[in-house]
């Protein structure tokens, strides 16, 4: 899973000699780099997750599959509660590392371990409309480097944190074909820091935001065995509000700042087929549109007489062009009816990298990636059903090379990574 959110560097020359380079937020969405493309968290559902989240658009076998279709809700009769959470242990090392700075040494791990919480209420109105109401957190990332390190003037700290609620609504148009549609309300927070100026100065850039944002939802209903889903999430346009300071005092870089950000839209279709009593398959596409977050602006507060331009109040404080490209997710899956309480899951996945090999950082040291899922539901009653889920997230060798920046002030730095994720996921659910 991956972690993630995602931070691209970008720079500004105050005066002199170029005293701060700031470490702006690249893309928030989670777990940013070995967990899914970009910082893009997929795993909000242990019953999906079994499957490599093959066919979860289309599959609605409980509520939690909202997040992936909300018209799967018209599949959930009465009232119905799941809560569930992923554990992700990411694993990132850097080897080979080399750089201008004579503190060069591998990194045997910059990535942290962390829970992921979701959960779905979902209410039958009628045979034709059922509300629900989603928690989950879709991006997020943190990854941590030593502050000396031989590339901490390209990032040492990388916190972001995300929650989204959604109020959402299915409708079944037909006996065959159901709509919905939600309104995520997304909080957005990040940390950053690294060094500049060949370490003289450590700096730190924090911020949050709340945005709201759509998503569009379709389910087909072939026939009793067969069902197609269609999602849309929209972008989110996020303008995060923070401060940045560093250890020194710096009139022009202890100030206020606002950053304006987008996150990507999202397409999924999905497919599912009951073969027979014991068999199922599905099957899942996604696009994730990373190329909408073209550029990275951040505005400060103040600047002062000692400034290239001389002036006093806000501006543009610094402007980065990014360069991720759109992404796409593939995955094929099955399962297979054991007994009348257990139910078995497999799933096998391609995520594609938003990052561009040449555009890669130590702060994401992004890749393409394989997804191996396995679990297994327990009807408890007619009530009562768990579902657990492991992943094991195979990243592919990524290697990062900058050069060195004398205009900005940073040092370079080669490294060569390998990134892994094991996702641990458990869930109830329970119908009132």
């Amino acid at each position: 899973m991956c972690l993630g959110v995602f931070v691209r560097e970008l720079q500004k020359d105050f005066f002199m000699n170029k005293l701060l380079t700031l470490t702006a937020l690249g893309t928030i969405l989670a777990v940013a780099n070995a967990n899914a493309a970009g910082f893009h968290l997929r795993e909000q559902s242990a019953a999906a997750q079994g499957n490599a989240f093959a066919g979860a658009t289309a599959g609605a076998e409980n509520s939690s599959y909202a997040y992936f279709n909300a018209a799967g809700l018209t599949r959930q009769k009465g009232t119905q509660l799941n809560m569930g959470a992923t554990y992700i242990v990411p694993r990132a090392e850097a080897g080979n590392v080399q750089g201008d700075k004579a503190s060069n040494q591998d990194i045997n791990n910059i990535v942290h371990a962390a829970w992921a919480p979701n959960g779905v209420v979902s209410h039958q109105l009628n045979d034709d409309v059922t509300l629900g109401f989603a928690l989950n957190v879709p991006f997020g990332m943190i990854t941590k480097y030593d502050p000396h390190w031989v590339g901490s003037d390209h990032g040492v700290t990388s916190k972001v944190i995300t929650t989204t609620f959604t109020p959402m609504a299915a409708y079944k148009l037909t006996d065959k074909l159901s709509v919905g549609a939600g309104v995520p309300v997304q909080y957005v927070k990040a940390r950053l820091t690294n060094s500049a100026m060949q370490g003289k100065i450590n700096t730190a850039l924090e911020g949050d935001t709340t945005d709201v944002g759509y998503q569009l939802s379709a389910l087909y209903e072939l026939d009793d065995n067969t069902r197609f889903g269609i999602n849309y999430r929209s972008e989110m346009h996020h303008k995060l509000k923070g401060d940045i300071s560093s250890v020194t005092p710096q009139p022009l870089v202890n100030q206020d700042i606002t950053a304006k950000l987008n996150t990507p839209a999202m397409l999924s279709l999905g497919a599912y087929r009951q073969l027979n009593e014991k068999w199922a398959v599905m099957a899942e596409w996604q696009r994730v549109f990373w190329s909408s977050f073209d550029k990275l602006d951040i505005y400060g507060d103040n600047y002062h007489a000692s400034s290239p331009a001389g002036a006093a109040g806000g501006g543009l404080v610094s402007h980065t062009l990014e360069h991720w490209r759109d992404a796409d997710f593939f995955a094929l899956g099955a399962s297979y009816q054991i007994d009348n309480q257990w139910k078995l899951r497999l799933g096998w996945a391609l995520d594609q990298s938003a990052v561009k090999k040449e555009y890669r950082t130590p702060r994401i040291p992004d890749s393409d990636r394989y997804w191996y899922s396995a679990g297994l539901n327990y009807q408890y009653n007619d009530k009562l059903s768990f579902d657990v889920a492991y992943t094991y997230i195979m990243a592919k060798d990524a290697s990062v090379d900058l050069p060195t920046d004398t205009t900005a002030g940073r040092n370079g730095v080669r490294a060569d990574y390998k990134n892994s994720v094991k996702l641990f996921g458990v869930s109830l659910n329970y119908k009132f």
